[in-house]
């Protein structure tokens, strides 16, 4: 009577104030969210606990078997508390009180649950009983079914594993329906101590554990005896995950990792088990990576050497230090030591073997040019810049094509000499129908800088602006063969101020040049006239409209590039330029589900009833998807301005790239004193831009531009982004004509003429055009106090 009566009192004074359980019924656990490529590549993972939720039905019975025997024998049996267990541990604590052992514990898996969701870890009275109460009351509530699923998904069993399904993947790079039977046996062995069990640090225990649970499993009647010693007998190797796809993306998958956040918050991307379909095409991605790479390092050798990464203290662990270098440096690249320097060559010690850096791979290492601009002599003797004990960086010279000169063939031994660059850059490439990005890379190497150079860095674009001056010429009426004057201009800019005089980057004057020739040469004069005729409010409107700059200033310096942007906006609205002037915004993800794998966005958001087909598939019509992009320019002014810039690789500034045999279009820019040098181009379905300068401005070299430093990183990526696919001409609209003109005149001629080029032009439209020399009332508020030579002082003056 007094035992029932305490009892009672019991649960009555501790099962006041409990944590409601039923919440458990609809329990979420923290998951994590996955990130993969537009080809289902896993790019990323981002979680505050790393789990992977599997309902219990689809949890291996082996693998529950297992946790059974080490964890709770009696599950399917007991109503929440063991009360042998209890007893056993009771008796065998009170016998060992005294003895410095560690207590026995007689927790059933519903107690771990309870304990795990909805108390702490306080080691008292009070807490056992709790959870003994609560333990009882949620073996009424659930099913054991239920409360297995909450125990596996929710247990810790180390190295950041958060339920079984991830403790599968980080221990044995290996889904659960892939698990062996020593596997499974191990992952049950983790819960009371994960880190005691370490394969690695602690193998030992570990295995012993393991054979423990094994044993435990035969006793049970779930696995045979010849099984058990089976698995005993099978070694404990731990892999690493190896799910993420080979072409790394960590400036991409950072941007994803923003947007997330600014679209559904923290807490959604680090516990919401979101699965992410990017845009990313791993395949460009690699070559775009590899292509900045080495633009810029061979921009950095053309600046000269800055000496080694440092020097081999003496006794020193040689492998152990170049292997922290090697680890800081991006792929392909490796921390040598200097054993010995001859004229010719230098010996060195990489990768645990013996190699030669030939002077063929180290001409350039002479120092940079002084204060004064004067470089010092080239190289004659590696000993002037190399030392034995030096720590340099090596590369194998396949991934140094800029140093192959005169027929040298390197030896299997032979690596080049490198130098991690000053100069930084980023390139992308998107598709532009749609605006999805395929390929971005901020930076040379994401682990010393996350700063985003694609899309975090505003610079100036230069000439690269110039074909939304043109485009916006070509909308108000004028014609690729419109005459401008090429003679020098002077802009007063108000009181106080200096005069504004632009130049060519010739320095020289060229007089009366037909449009297209302005974009193909870059001619500064005469995009600034056209500017001034057509006016600076009609320059601002295309400039937001293309989405360069959303509150580009007045000022006719604008016009030739001196308004801030970024590289992703430039590219984008160079798409839209070979689209036929649709609107496109860019975009990074196509869609996102939610845990339950319900779409909660899509990027696409066009409807297509027509697209499902309830009765199954018999060769209809393919349905027609309306196109709801904003028409921003007359597609025929497009056109034109592609065709213009074709002409900027066949005969102007990014000629270098014309031989490589594609369909190709694009503008180069450099901003002032050279600091910045961009490439926008494009092939009929693909945009790609490039942007090199350094994050604190400073020119770039000597006779460094657009044309040295961007092209050659364009061109080797459009090269090897276009192998294996058909060569196709842009896309025409039907309402121009083509006509034979003089490529410098720009007067009809016959098509066999040695200057001829298919010149494009609207209906209405001919050869030849008025002469644009000076803006004609000028209006607008940059030409309004803007004053032009006229065209009879540049015939008296001799001034071209």
């Amino acid at each position: 009577m007094l035992a029932g009566a305490g009892i009672v009192w019991v649960f009555w004074t501790y099962g006041k104030g409990l944590p409601d359980y039923q919440q458990l019924a609809n329990y979420e656990p923290p998951v994590v969210t996955r990130v993969h490529a537009g080809n289902g590549a896993l790019l990323a993972e981002y979680a505050s606990e790393k789990r992977l939720f599997v309902p219990v039905e689809a949890i291996p019975p082996r693998l529950i078997h297992a946790f059974i025997s080490a964890e709770d024998k009696a599950f399917y049996s007991h109503f929440g508390i063991d009360l042998r267990a209890l007893t056993r541990a009771v008796v065998t604590n009170i016998l060992n009180y005294g003895s410095g052992r560690r207590p026995v514990g007689a927790s059933t898996i519903t107690q771990q649950v309870t304990k795990n969701f909805l108390l702490t870890n306080e080691v008292s009275i009070d807490r056992k009983i709790k959870e003994a109460i609560l333990s009882l009351r949620m073996e009424r509530a659930f099913s054991k079914d239920q409360i297995l699923s909450l125990y596996l998904n929710e247990i810790y069993l180390g190295r950041g594993s958060y339920g079984v399904a991830a403790a599968a993947l980080n221990y044995f790079d290996k889904s659960l329906g892939q698990l062996e039977l020593h596997e499974i046996a191990y992952i049950a062995a983790l819960p009371k101590a994960p880190n005691n069990y370490h394969p690695v640090r602690n193998l030992r225990a570990a295995t012993i554990r393991r054979n423990w649970v094994l044993d435990e499993m035969q006793q049970n009647g779930y696995i045979t005896q010849d099984e058990a010693d089976t698995a005993k007998a099978m070694p404990l190797e731990m892999r690493g995950q190896s799910g993420f796809d080979a072409a790394e993306a960590p400036y991409f998958t950072e941007e994803v990792r923003r947007q997330l956040i600014r679209q559904f918050g923290e807490t959604s991307l680090y516990d919401g088990g979101l699965s992410v379909r990017t845009t990313l095409d791993p395949f460009l991605q690699q070559i775009a990576d590899n292509a900045l790479e080495r633009g810029l390092e061979a921009l950095d050798r053309r600046q000269g050497w800055r000496g080694p990464l440092g020097e081999m203290q003496a006794g020193a662990d040689i492998d152990k230090v170049l292997a922290d270098q090697t680890s800081k440096l991006r792929p392909n690249h490796y921390a040598a030591l200097v054993t010995k320097v001859e004229q010719r060559r230098a010996e060195i010690y990489v990768n645990g073997r013996p190699a030669m850096i030939p002077f063929e791979l180290a001409f350039w290492a002479y120092p940079p040019r002084r204060d004064d601009g004067v470089r010092p002599p080239p190289l004659q003797d590696l000993r002037h810049a190399l030392s034995k004990g030096d720590i340099v960086i090596v590369q194998p010279p396949g991934f140094t094509p800029d140093l192959i000169r005169n027929d040298f063939k390197p030896a299997p031994n032979h690596f080049a000499l490198g130098q991690r660059p000053d100069v930084e850059g980023a390139i992308v490439a998107l598709d532009p129908h749609t605006g999805r990005l395929l390929a971005m890379s901020g930076g040379y190497n994401y682990a010393e800088s996350e700063f985003n150079r694609a899309v975090q860095a505003m610079r100036q674009p230069g000439s690269a602006f110039k074909p939304f001056v043109y485009l916006a010429a070509l909308d108000a009426g004028y014609s690729p063969t419109t005459r401008i004057l090429d003679a020098p201009l002077v802009v007063d800019q108000g009181p106080g101020k200096p005069k504004w005089k632009p130049a060519n980057y010739t320095r020289r004057f060229y007089g009366p040049s037909i449009m297209r020739v302005g974009i193909e040469k870059s001619r500064n004069l005469m995009t600034a006239r056209l500017a001034m005729t057509i006016g600076m409010d009609r320059v601002q409107d295309y400039a937001k409209r293309f989405g360069l700059n959303d509150n580009l200033p007045p000022l006719l310096s604008m016009s030739l590039g001196a308004g801030e942007t970024t590289l992703l906006r430039l590219t984008a609205a160079y798409g839209m330029l070979v689209n036929g002037g649709k609107k496109i915004t860019p975009s990074l993800i196509d869609r996102i589900q939610d845990r339950n794998g319900q779409t909660i966005y899509r990027h696409d958001a066009r409807q297509c009833t027509s697209c499902i087909a309830t009765d199954g598939w018999s060769n209809q019509s393919i349905p027609a998807l309306r196109d709801a992009r904003e028409q921003l320019t007359d597609p025929a002014s497009a056109f034109q301005m592609v065709s213009m810039l074709e002409g900027v690789i066949k005969r102007g500034t990014g000629n270098s790239i014309n031989d490589l045999g594609l369909v190709v279009a694009g503008k180069t820019g450099t901003t002032n004193d050279n600091t910045n040098g961009w490439f926008i181009g494009f092939t009929p379905d693909l945009a790609i831009g490039v942007f090199i300068g350094y994050d604190l401005p400073r020119p770039l070299g000597k006779r460094e531009t657009g044309s040295s430093v961007a092209v050659p990183v364009f061109g080797d990526f459009v090269m090897r982004s276009q192998i294996g696919k058909p060569i196709i001409p842009f896309r025409r609209p039907n309402n121009v004509q083509v006509i034979p003109v003089h490529a410098e005149s720009g007067e009809r001629v016959l098509p066999k003429d040695q200057q001829a080029i298919l010149e494009i032009f609207k209906p209405g439209q001919r050869p030849g055009g008025v002469l644009i020399d000076m803006a004609p009332g000028m209006s607008g508020e940059a030409s309004s106090t803007g004053q032009t030579i006229t065209t009879q002082e540049i015939y008296t003056k001799g001034l071209y």
